[in-house]
């Protein structure tokens, strides 16, 4: 998401670093280029005027044009405008209550805006920070759901509460009494949604509303619905009220209107956003850093925090070691490509890397060859992979027909994996390198 706005900021905040000296012009014709990419990017025009407005203003005075570093003074002024235009306080914050009372959770949207899947991405999520929670299949209008929500309860391990009953209000009521009698701490309720709004729709969801007294009402929106999901989230914030709302399909190439403007038209927080399809792809919205990433000034936060989830301290601790003593075997480099994988598309990762917009693209890395190593190393012995040294042209020939690959192949990616160990070794004991190294990434 946000690529096409990024790709306009990203160039529009590079015009402008480092420059010494800028003039009105240089910010009249930036803030120009702000409000077209805004409008392009279908934010609403309201909002539009709110941010070029309070930009120009506050860049237009002394405390820019005379600064030690008007170009950086300027781009911070955007940047801290894109945060609160995001929502500037810890938005991703969910009212529960304690582990010892059932915290309820409202889910609410229009059909296909991927509500069942988002309550099972929640219920997941839950379940890893130790919290015991049931899901509730309340949508009992469309064709199957309660199936769905059951599956993917299954998948995550986590309780589906369904009855035979054409009564969502009764379900909803019946499942917290069983939460409250069995100690789940949190309910996750999943109701009915419609092709379009309509008055039976929001007098269902009042009710339910009414039965079980919710924590939180969370309004799911496709990202790709644009300002139509602005429109949306107004009429249940009217109809029902919303908490916070919670944005899927954020991974799509959609032009990124809705995100920029719910926070501002609805006046509610965007609390988490679907970036997959897989049940832990549910990040917390964190408007400081979507608006770096919009910037092209990367997310480095984001990044470690995915690259801890995959690998603990002793664990980073020990492959700083092997890399400074030069032991870093094939089986090392066949996790850390598993690692990769992990963390999420190659495309998510260059964007949080700082520098890395605009100057690396997806394009540029070959993932097919990184499919193509790992299949190598995987048709390798133990013995073989961690020592290299051992694979002569026999063995080469075996492992190029056991990976499907040619002895070419095979070859140079050893020749790679040397050069690899060169660099690692020279990174992980030089100070300065790894200054410089920094520095050409941006950071």
């Amino acid at each position: 998401m946000f690529d096409s706005i990024s790709e306009k900021f990203t160039g529009i905040v590079r015009s402008f670093s480092g420059k010494a000296k800028i003039t009105e012009k240089n910010i009249q014709d930036a803030v120009e280029e702000i409000k077209i990419a805004l409008l392009e990017a279908d934010v609403n025009l309201r909002v539009v005027r709110r941010f070029i407005n309070k930009t120009m203003e506050e860049a237009t005075g002394e405390k820019v044009l005379k600064s030690i570093d008007p170009g950086q003074q300027f781009i911070k002024i955007v940047y801290d405008r894109m945060v609160q235009l995001l929502g500037d306080e810890e938005s991703q914050h969910i009212n529960l209550k304690g582990p010892d009372t059932t915290s309820v959770i409202l889910m609410m949207g229009l059909q296909g805006s991927g509500k069942t899947t988002t309550a099972a991405k929640l219920a997941a999520r839950f379940k890893k920070q130790g919290r015991r929670p049931m899901l509730v299949a309340a949508d009992l209008v469309r064709p199957a759901a309660v199936l769905q929500l059951q599956v993917l309860g299954e998948k995550i391990d986590v309780p589906v509460f369904a009855q035979e009953s054409k009564d969502p209000v009764a379900v909803a009521k019946h499942a917290l009494a069983a939460a409250k009698k069995e100690q789940y701490d949190i309910l996750i309720v999943d109701t009915s949604g419609r092709m379009h709004l309509d008055e039976t729709m929001m007098d269902e969801i009042k009710k339910i509303y009414q039965a079980v007294s919710p924590d939180e009402t969370l309004f799911v929106a496709d990202a790709m619905t644009g300002q139509n999901a602005v429109t949306i989230a107004q009429e249940f914030e009217e109809k029902v009220g919303i908490s916070g709302v919670v944005l899927s399909k954020f991974d799509s190439d959609t032009r990124g209107g809705a995100a920029l403007s719910l926070r501002s038209i609805v006046g509610k927080p965007i609390k988490f956003i679907g970036v997959g399809e897989k049940l832990e792809d549910l990040d917390p919205f964190y408007p400081d850093r979507i608006a770096s990433r919009i910037l092209g000034m990367g997310d480095v936060v984001s990044l470690v925090e995915k690259a801890q989830e995959t690998i603990d301290q002793a664990e980073a601790e020990r492959m700083q070691e092997k890399m400074s003593k030069n032991t870093f075997d094939l089986q090392d480099y066949l996790d850390q490509l598993d690692r990769m994988n992990k963390m999420g598309s190659i495309d998510k990762l260059i964007d949080m890397i700082p520098g890395a917009k605009g100057n690396v693209s997806e394009d540029d890395i070959d993932t097919e060859e990184m499919k193509r190593e790992k299949a190598i190393i995987q048709s390798m012995t133990y013995a073989e992979r961690t020592n290299y040294r051992i694979l002569g042209p026999t063995r080469r020939k075996r492992v190029a027909k056991g990976s499907g690959t040619s002895v070419n192949e095979v070859n140079r990616l050893l020749k790679k994996f040397e050069k690899m160990r060169l660099t690692m070794k020279k990174f992980a004991k030089n100070k300065k390198y790894q200054a410089s190294m920094l520095k050409h990434m941006g950071m």
